[in-house]
């Protein structure tokens, strides 16, 4: 297996049905990002973006996902950032570490919900001017600009 070092973003609608190695997918439509793991074992990552999951950047040029990408149920169980459409790799976690984060996790979402949850609206943060005409702008473009 051969880690990558540097994704591919693509902005897409829905999510192709094969992963291209080395594409990050986003579906802003449906605040979602696929791709498929970095460390090269072929298994299909999804992140949410929510402002308890995933947030997403995109700079006009590259993305960024933050927190981290922890594929903690994957046999590879690899631990990464993306950052600037490059993959920075970090150290694996013990169980202790993973059921800490996961209760961080929960304490957030219920923080954020409550009993009342329902899906969230996507964080995604975007550098790149409106351009002047929203008929001439591309999907992806319109959605950055109404999240601004």
């Amino acid at each position: 297996m051969k880690r990558l070092a540097i994704l591919r973003h693509e902005f897409v609608r829905y999510i192709p049905e094969q992963l291209e190695e080395g594409v990050i997918y986003v579906s802003t439509e449906f605040a979602t990002v696929v791709h498929r793991c970095c460390c090269g074992c072929g298994q299909e990552v999804v992140t949410a973006l929510s402002p308890t999951d995933w947030r997403l950047t995109y700079d006009g040029e590259t993305i960024s996902l933050d927190p981290s990408i922890g594929n903690w149920n994957f046999e590879c169980r690899s631990h990464y950032f993306i950052a600037r459409n490059r993959v920075k790799w970090a150290s694996s976690w013990s169980r202790e570490e993973i059921d800490r984060g996961r209760r961080f996790d929960r304490k957030r979402k219920d923080a954020q919900y409550g009993e009342t949850f329902s899906a969230p609206e996507p964080q995604v943060q975007s550098n790149e001017p409106p351009p002047s005409k929203e008929k001439e702008k591309k999907p992806w473009q319109r959605w950055f600009s109404r999240r601004g």
